[in-house]
């Protein structure tokens, strides 16, 4: 019987994401698959993780792609990014939790890509006047992955409605990030 490493990636991820610190024989039992053949796929937890980035950040470029940031307003293309990147939230929640994957030589450069971007929708929305010019698109880049981070894990839990993800995502970033207009 063959194994699809997606769908053991994928079982990996919703364990994961639910459980971080899940040994490799849970990740095995939840992808339906015996200890061993999950090490022939993956050597240990270090290749599973990776392969686990690869996926996440194969699937938030995805994300970025399908919102369109180019397009229109800054805020309105901001609610399509939080809109698309619902699917993979768990799993960057998941993802930007794991230490290993930002210390040392081997940080994978699909973050930087991810980063830049995020960062550049900022910008855009600070050089329209829609966003503080007072925080950094580097910040607020890094606040928007906290929040979907945070919403996720908070679903997961059941202390937020799935339904409410995007709306109060977008509610509290861009309550804070929007610059106030003077009166």
């Amino acid at each position: 019987m063959s194994v699809d490493r997606t769908q053991v990636l994928r079982a990996a991820a919703a364990l994961l994401s639910r459980k971080s610190t899940a040994t490799m024989d849970e990740v095995a039992r939840a992808a339906g698959i015996g200890r061993a053949t999950l090490h022939r796929h993956f050597a240990g937890r270090d290749a599973l993780v990776r392969a686990l980035e690869e996926m996440g950040i194969q699937e938030f470029e995805a994300a970025l792609d399908a919102a369109n940031l180019h397009e229109g307003p800054a805020d309105e293309a901001l609610r399509r990014l939080i809109a698309e990147s619902e699917p993979c939230a768990q799993l960057l929640a998941f993802l930007v939790t794991e230490n290993q994957l930002f210390e040392g030589d081997q940080v994978n450069e699909g973050w930087a890509r991810l980063d830049a971007r995020v960062s550049a929708l900022f910008r855009r929305g600070q050089e329209e006047g829609t966003f503080r010019i007072d925080l950094s698109p580097a910040w607020l880049t890094e606040a928007l992955y906290g929040l979907i981070g945070t919403c996720a894990w908070s679903v997961m839990d059941g202390r937020v409605a799935a339904k409410d993800f995007q709306y109060m995502i977008t509610e509290l970033l861009l309550g804070g990030a929007r610059r106030s207009v003077e009166k």
